[in-house]
């Protein structure tokens, strides 16, 4: 049972995108096994890190713990992470017990200079959860699909997403190109609203 969490986001305003999502989240405990997250969901897609990231003992790890354990259910997006002076956009895979999984993402979208603020990251991650075997990866990811190869026979493909509205088409053709040829499940969530 996988909820997609697809919704506007408060601009920059990790503390207004906590409160709604929790409010998004409150009635789904027994109801889900995996919710999914846009991708930045505290923030929207901000090239502020030095403002804005967090570290992994913050107060989104403690958010992300909180609502997997009270939903009972997986729940993963990515955010701004902080360790020593690197910035991550960082996917976290927060189970119901409070044990977590992380995926940096690896192909930073060069156009809004992600690269120039985050580092990349260095390896896919395929995880478990009730007997699926599941790669969550990150928005630009998508154009890549070397990096999504089904090398490893996972069952679902996972996309967490701030993907701008006029290239929708591309969105969706390629969500289902990376499903046919890996053939594999593919759910994606985009946020959306106005950015």
């Amino acid at each position: 049972r996988l909820t997609t969490v697809q919704t506007t986001l408060f601009w920059e305003d990790a503390e207004a995108n906590l409160a709604m999502f929790s409010k998004k989240l409150a009635g789904l405990a027994g109801l889900t096994d995996l919710v999914v997250l846009p991708e930045m969901f505290t923030t929207g897609f901000s090239m502020d890190a030095p403002r804005l990231a967090e570290p992994m003992d913050g107060r989104t790890m403690i958010w992300l713990a909180e609502q997997a354990r009270m939903t009972g259910a997986v729940v993963t997006g990515s955010f701004i992470a902080k360790e020593d002076v690197r910035y991550f956009n960082r996917l976290v895979w927060m189970r119901p017990d409070g044990s977590f999984e992380l995926y940096d993402k690896r192909h930073l979208f060069s156009p809004a200079a992600e690269h120039e603020t985050y580092t990349k990251g260095q390896k896919k991650l395929i995880t478990e959860w009730l007997g699926w075997k599941i790669c969550p990866l990150i928005c630009y990811d998508l154009r890549f699909p070397v990096w999504s190869r089904n090398v490893e026979s996972y069952d679902l493909l996972l996309y967490v997403a701030n993907w701008p509205d006029r290239r929708s088409h591309h969105w969706k053709s390629l969500l289902t190109a990376r499903a046919i040829e890996n053939q594999c499940y593919v759910a994606g969530v985009n946020r959306c609203g106005t950015d």
